[in-house]
């Protein structure tokens, strides 16, 4: 359930509207408060409580999903960008971010257990001197990206299709930290932990700890970062250290890292068990109920395409060409080719496709298209993958938590 405006949140390191602020919406408002003597100090104006807030993270036009957690999407118009920028970046959480205080890149520590030869304790300076630094440009993506389209409704924040991003990551390969500390032969999954608290505050209580299988963790676009688009990434996005295993879910990139245990089994830590990033390993009836013996683990994220331009509503020439634009990606496959259609999917052309920046990276398209006469129109985008796969009009796959929705986005315009 979505939180009141400016509810606060408890426990070390929250973040909320109100605590963010901290009166300062107040100066910031622009016009007299009457009565202003009788105004909480901590609280917002409710006119400006969300502005105020996100600006004070460094993020510029998100949606508030939640606020404990604080989870934020990014309306799609906003992801127009090639490389997306930081301020831009959706904020996903399960848990309370860690204090500010405590995030110190010079002190900070990651260490290596569990199924290995050689444990290791590095800290960044040292990930940097001991291994090859490498940058890349990879997605980022929430797994319930598109969850509030599926009918029946799914438990869970009501995420659009602004759970995407693809900023440039510089770090190192997970695979060479790993080898590093020489895995045993009996190593067949990773376990991940991270610095945020679980959200009653219990310092005992992990709020999330997932894990990938081994031939993952060593595939050589998978890293531990520590920039972002050259920069010290956001608080909110992992800051100063955190995985980036591309094409899977973003839940496996474990923000705030400290810790990789290799384990002899799959990893059995929260929000790895039951129905938490699993799929129905059958096709399920929508509703109906799914025992957690007949769920799978989540593995490579689907076929996927966004427009980017114009944003939705926008107002065109009639009889004139105007650009569209948007990105496609998918998963662990590759992206072949993006239709567009103006007609409600009578007829589809095929978009601009630009090269790819790296595995993994988005594909940037555009496509010249016309609104013969004036009135309603809608833009439609399909993206192909090079096994044949498209994507489909309306949500594939019910399953309970809303995993995994990649239908077509549109857009409408107006002509006149």
């Amino acid at each position: 359930m979505r939180k009141r405006q400016g509810e606060k949140l408890k426990g070390r390191g929250a973040i909320s509207r109100r605590a963010v602020v901290a009166g300062a919406a107040v100066t910031a408002f622009g016009a007299p408060i009457p009565m202003l003597g009788r105004y909480a100090a901590s609280l917002a104006p409710a006119a400006r409580a969300e502005e105020v807030a996100l600006q004070a993270v460094g993020k510029t036009g998100l949606t508030l999903l939640s606020d404990r957690p604080l989870n934020l999407e990014t309306p799609p118009h906003l992801l127009d960008d090639r490389v997306t920028p930081a301020g831009r970046l959706f904020v996903r959480n399960n848990g309370l971010p860690p204090e500010a205080a405590r995030l110190d890149p010079a002190t900070w520590r990651l260490d290596i257990d569990g199924e290995v030869d050689t444990p290791l304790s590095l800290t960044i300076p040292e990930l940097q001197d001991r291994f090859e630094t490498v940058d890349l440009q990879l997605p980022l993506e929430c797994a319930g990206n598109g969850r509030k389209f599926f009918e029946p409704s799914a438990s869970g924040n009501q995420w659009t299709f602004g759970g995407i991003g693809c900023p440039r990551w510089t770090g190192v390969r997970l695979r060479d930290v790993l080898e590093a500390a020489r895995p045993k032969k009996t190593c067949v999954y990773t376990g991940h932990y991270g610095a945020d608290m679980h959200l009653s505050g219990n310092p005992d209580k992990a709020p999330i700890s997932r894990g990938v299988p081994i031939a993952k963790a060593m595939e050589p676009h998978t890293l531990i970062a520590f920039a972002m688009n050259g920069e010290p990434m956001p608080l909110l996005n992992g800051h100063p250290l955190r995985l980036i295993v591309p094409g899977w879910p973003g839940s496996c990139s474990q923000k705030w890292l400290t810790r990789i245990t290799l384990r002899d089994r799959m990893h059995d830590g929260p929000k790895m068990m039951g129905k938490a990033y699993r799929m129905p390993k059958r096709p399920a009836l929508p509703g109906g109920a799914i025992g957690d013996e007949e769920m799978e683990v989540i593995s490579t994220l689907p076929l996927k395409s966004l427009v980017t331009f114009p944003e939705t509503g926008a107002a065109v020439a009639a009889g004139a060409a105007f650009e569209v634009r948007g990105h496609a990606w998918a998963g662990e496959d590759n992206v072949a080719g993006v239709d567009i259609s103006t007609d409600f999917g009578a007829t589809w052309r095929a978009a601009e496709l630009a090269p790819q920046a790296n595995p993994f990276a988005w594909r940037h398209w555009r496509a010249e298209v016309e609104a013969p006469t004036p009135g309603y129109y809608e833009v439609w985008a399909r993206a192909r993958d090079t096994d044949g796969g498209a994507q489909p009009p309306v949500p594939p796959g019910w399953n309970p938590k809303g995993y995994l929705n990649n239908m077509q986005h549109r857009i409408a315009v107006m002509a006149s």
